[in-house]
């Protein structure tokens, strides 16, 4: 009977052990996942900020609105401007 509680007691301890292992190592898959879905998503808005940006610009030009100092400006400010930054208060 004794040898019994000791192979339960083991196989319990190794099943919670195995239980915690996976936990932590999709946890730790699933922070992983995230930030690198998040650092994608920065990226796809800066360059839709860019292009934004360039069509601002190109609407200025047919309308006569802009000169040539102004080429690049309303890009680059949207380019490296982030949603992230702007906090709303």
């Amino acid at each position: 009977m004794s040898f019994l509680r000791n192979s339960a007691i083991i196989l319990g301890a190794l099943n919670l052990s195995a239980i915690a292992g996976s936990t932590y190592y999709l946890r730790s898959h699933h922070v992983y996942n995230l930030e690198e879905t998040e650092a994608r998503l920065d990226e796809i808005e800066g360059t839709l900020r860019g292009h934004i940006g360039l069509i601002e610009e190109s609407l200025d030009r047919l309308e006569g609105k802009a000169t040539e100092d102004d080429r690049g400006k309303k890009m680059a400010e949207y380019y490296g401007k982030r949603g992230r930054d702007e906090k709303k208060t």
